[in-house]
């Protein structure tokens, strides 16, 4: 029997391992090299496959379901970039291979079209658009995206729902508003022609057009088409993470369908994906966020971006105490930290901090938001995710634990432990302030390792003596992290 060679079996790196075509390929070369015969090969052929679906893609750590396995390994998300509807922008290539120098891996994916540059998904035809016809642009767009994240190992969080998209003056140019298409009309949908209203108010019946709510099915169909072709090309790759929405106050029962709509075609598809919500409450504890952490079937992760509107000891304590509360134990991400000078949600130095916040607390991911609202990826958000990097390849992050119980002497925000009692501790300071940390669960002498963060520099090395407290005091003022251990 003559066997098609495996020519150019070379898949991308990142991308799925048990695409079926490059597995067969794969099987009739090892057949025409004579290694296997050919019943074996099929038996193979089907047990790579299944192996390759549970242990490449972007998954739960089963060995501590807060944090993430990629490849077969675990893995801390970070991250930062200039916009958030990534696919769009000119210089893509350029600026993943920078986000990838500086050690991060995590970018935002919103299926958004408002910007000057942007595109539309669907085709414009005689100044109408159609709903039946896609905006080949867009999508090719969204293809290379995808194909340019998965080779470079960076993990995508997309949002499906663009929420501003749909309200004011996005809303009167976008594709969906029955105005500007040729497809369906106001009386076929409800649909309003014009919402000069916040999208807090949920005033765009856009939103409400599922089964449990309105049930209109007219702009279901579409809807569903857009979320389709969306998945036609990212359940190819296994670096995708699927939130509902950006900052959403919708009723629970929209992101409801669309995450187990997305989940059944996925696994329709052969494979399996995560999913979560992005409330807007700025309050995790605010009734919105329990259709999240009340439902792990529905949202296997959670993501509490809208915390990183708080500062200090509030910041952390809130995420602290949500993290406590979570049953079953699930990942925590952060696609969007707020924090820059010209920006209206606090300044560049707690946009720095609340990033090493959140990863010393425990958190699965943290990136910086764009610019003017974030730090993007300008030269601090490069130098801190660089640094922390460093620090967390040092240790073994995943199975660390916040542990603020060991300071004392300690100012408020001054100081931040995550620690695995008796083999390894780190501390973060935001401001160069001193604190004692509790080493009674190590004895014997253990080594600090002094990190500069805005330099991304080890700075300084000391020995210290364990069995007792020990006072840290940082080397210079600013950022500065120490990691200790034997």
């Amino acid at each position: 029997m003559k066997f098609k060679p495996c020519e150019g079996f070379e898949p991308s790196q990142g991308e799925l391992l048990f695409d079926r075509e490059l597995v067969l390929r794969f099987c009739f070369w090892l057949m025409e090299m004579q290694f296997f015969k050919l019943g074996f090969a099929l038996f193979f052929l089907s047990a790579f496959g299944e192996f390759a679906k549970m242990d490449n893609r972007i998954q739960i750590y089963p060995d501590n379901p807060r944090y993430w396995q990629y490849q077969g390994q675990p893995v801390l998300l970070l991250g930062g970039s200039v916009e958030d509807n990534l696919f769009q922008i000119p210089n893509l290539r350029e600026h993943l291979d920078l986000l990838r120098s500086v050690g991060g891996n995590y970018v935002r994916c919103t299926m958004s079209c408002r910007d000057e540059g942007n595109v539309w998904p669907f085709k414009k035809v005689n100044k109408l658009y159609d709903l039946e016809e896609w905006n080949e642009e867009f999508w090719r767009r969204f293809r290379a995206f995808l194909k340019l994240t998965a080779e470079r190992n960076i993990i995508v969080q997309i949002e499906i729902w663009a929420t501003f998209d749909y309200y004011r003056d996005n809303w009167e140019v976008n594709p969906f508003n029955p105005k500007n298409n040729s497809t369906y009309t106001v009386e076929d949908t409800d649909l309003p022609e014009v919402v000069d209203s916040h999208p807090t108010k949920t005033e765009n019946n856009f939103f409400w057009s599922v089964p449990k709510e309105n049930n209109q099915q007219t702009v279901l169909k579409y809807q569903q088409k857009f979320v389709d072709k969306i998945l036609s090309y990212s359940l190819k790759y296994g670096n995708v993470l699927y939130c509902m929405d950006n900052e959403t106050s919708v009723t629970p029962a929209w992101g409801e369908y669309w995450a187990t709509y997305i989940k059944a075609q996925a696994e329709k598809a052969g494979t399996t994906v995560e999913t979560t919500e992005m409330w807007d409450a700025w309050d995790v504890f605010h009734k919105q966020h329990r259709a999240t952490l009340d439902h792990p079937e529905i949202y296997s992760f959670c993501d509490i971006s809208q915390n990183n509107h708080q500062k200090g000891e509030t910041h952390w304590n809130n995420a602290h105490r949500f993290r406590a509360n979570l049953s079953p134990l699930r990942p925590t991400n952060n696609i969007k930290i707020y924090g820059a000078d010209e920006g209206r949600f606090g300044n560049t130095r707690d946009g720095l901090e609340r990033f090493w916040r959140n990863i010393f607390g425990g958190m699965a991911s943290s990136r910086f938001h764009r610019p003017p609202s974030g730090q993007g990826l300008n030269e601090a958000a490069q130098a801190h995710i660089k640094s922390m990097r460093m620090l967390t390849d040092s240790m073994d992050i995943f199975t660390s634990e916040p542990h603020n119980d060991l300071l004392s002497n300690r100012k408020e925000n001054g100081a931040y432990a995550t620690a695995n009692p008796g083999k390894e501790y780190a501390v973060y300071f935001p401001s160069g302030d001193s604190v004692a940390i509790d080493l009674n669960a190590v004895q014997g002498r253990v080594k600090a390792k002094w990190l500069d963060i805005t330099a991304s520099l080890w700075a300084k090395e000391e020995i210290l003596k364990g069995g007792g407290l020990v006072t840290l005091s940082p080397p210079g003022t600013g950022h500065w992290a120490v990691l200790i251990r034997r």
